[in-house]
């Protein structure tokens, strides 16, 4: 069977174990290693309060190469002052020695990224985190099972591993790329309570690399919301090993369209597998707002639509009550006609030219009921458009948030 998760690409072994910072016993630390370096890239949290992990990968990720990245649930690292960027900076570290002390190589603290995420204000059990990772180190392969480990190691209240992979060509050298995330809350309006990793092993310039994924994040995990809040710890990191054996990529040219558009398919893929395993969600939809004066006004009207709790609950109840939809996007404050507004939820005309329209409404609530479906609005306003994911509201995610804690 094909291999699905980021130790697809070739140079990279990964795995994910448990140490003991979570009390369920599930798996909390894990592991990616790219033996040969990898050029780096990460996007993170706009949040102004970051977590310690976010502090130092910040920095690290300015490393020409970097040799891995360890990665824990359970415990955010965040608010805990100057402790938490020891530790942090402790687990870089550690994972280096731990890898050297195993593949004999010569890796640096400096030169690993780290991330962390879970609740707030605690401090890392760092006895518990240094003697995982040296079990980690230990047990890092290129195997699926190795990979599909890892994505379950970073998983907080999601209920199954997200991965995506891709393969596509350039210069006649097969190109592959992986990426995992985990995120089930707290997610909104940039990535948010997000830990994305790709990896690639197309040889690109550090430059491009950056520029891609910031691309590709933009059209993807921040165009998901789940509840409209921003966590501290957000991180999306992207690792190239170089090791396709293509010419590497040094320009913004026909090459680097092929891999940015693969990497945001990617990127694409995992959000809305997001969506459809937010907290308590059972069905996802995307917005998807057409007519608006700019495409930022556009960005901000599709995401008031899906961060509208009246509309979530209909949505999550199979309710085609356009008249929230229509309230949300009035909210806002941006351009409009109400002469020339409209909404479909997907090909069913409910508002058209400022008026409602006939439609059966058992149609409509079948295919609210669906997996996902697609709300369209037209602002009548201009020639811009642009899109938001979001999901259903029920009654599992206040049950999830009100325990979260205890």
């Amino acid at each position: 069977m094909a291999n699905k998760t980021i130790t697809a690409p070739k140079g990279f072994l990964a795995v994910g174990v448990y140490c003991g910072i979570k009390r369920s016993g599930r798996p909390d630390l894990a592991l990616l290693v790219c033996p040969s370096g990898a050029k780096a890239a990460a996007v993170f949290t706009t949040n102004k309060i970051v977590s310690a992990a976010v502090i130092v990968s910040r920095q690290h990720v300015k490393s020409a190469r970097i040799s891995a990245v360890v990665a824990n649930s359970g415990n955010a690292n965040a608010c805990t002052g100057k402790a938490g960027i020891k530790n942090a900076i402790k687990m870089c570290v550690q994972a280096a020695c731990s890898l050297n002390a195993i593949r004999n190589t010569k890796y640096t603290g400096h030169k690993v990224l780290v991330a962390s995420t879970g609740i707030i204000g605690h401090q890392l059990p760092m006895k518990k985190v240094v003697e995982g990772i040296s079990k980690a180190a230990a047990k890092v392969s290129d195997s699926q099972a190795a990979g599909l480990s890892f994505t379950q190691a970073i998983m907080t209240t999601d209920t199954k591993p997200k991965n995506a992979v891709t393969h596509i060509e350039i210069q006649g050298k097969k190109i592959t790329i992986a990426g995992t995330t985990k995120g089930a809350g707290m997610i909104g309006p940039n990535m948010a309570t997000t830990l994305c990793f790709i990896t690639t092993d197309a040889a690109i310039s550090k430059a491009l690399l950056a520029k891609a994924l910031k691309g590709a994040i933009g059209e993807s995990l921040n165009k998901l919301t789940v509840d409209g809040h921003q966590s501290t710890n957000d991180t999306a990191i992207i690792l190239a090993s170089g090791l396709a054996g293509n010419r590497p990529i040094a320009r913004a040219d026909k090459q680097y369209a092929k891999f940015s558009r693969a990497l945001a398919g990617v990127c694409d893929n995992l959000a809305r597998q997001m969506a459809l395993d937010a907290e308590g969600a059972t069905r996802m939809f995307k917005v998807i707002v057409k007519g608006a004066a700019t495409k930022a006004e556009a960005a901000k009207a599709a995401r008031a639509v899906a961060n509208y709790d009246l509309v979530k609950c209909a949505i999550h109840g199979g309710d085609p009550n356009w008249g929230r939809i229509i309230c949300a996007v009035g909210s806002v404050g941006v351009k409009l006609n109400p002469k020339k507004l409209s909404c479909r939820i997907n090909d069913i005309t409910v508002f058209k030219a400022g008026s409602p329209r006939k439609f059966d409404v058992k149609k409509a609530s079948r295919a609210i009921l669906q997996t996902e479906h697609t709300i369209t609005v037209d602002l009548g306003a201009g020639k811009h458009s642009d899109f938001c994911y979001g999901c259903d509201l029920s009654r599992e995610y206040v049950t999830i948030n009100a325990d979260y804690h205890t």
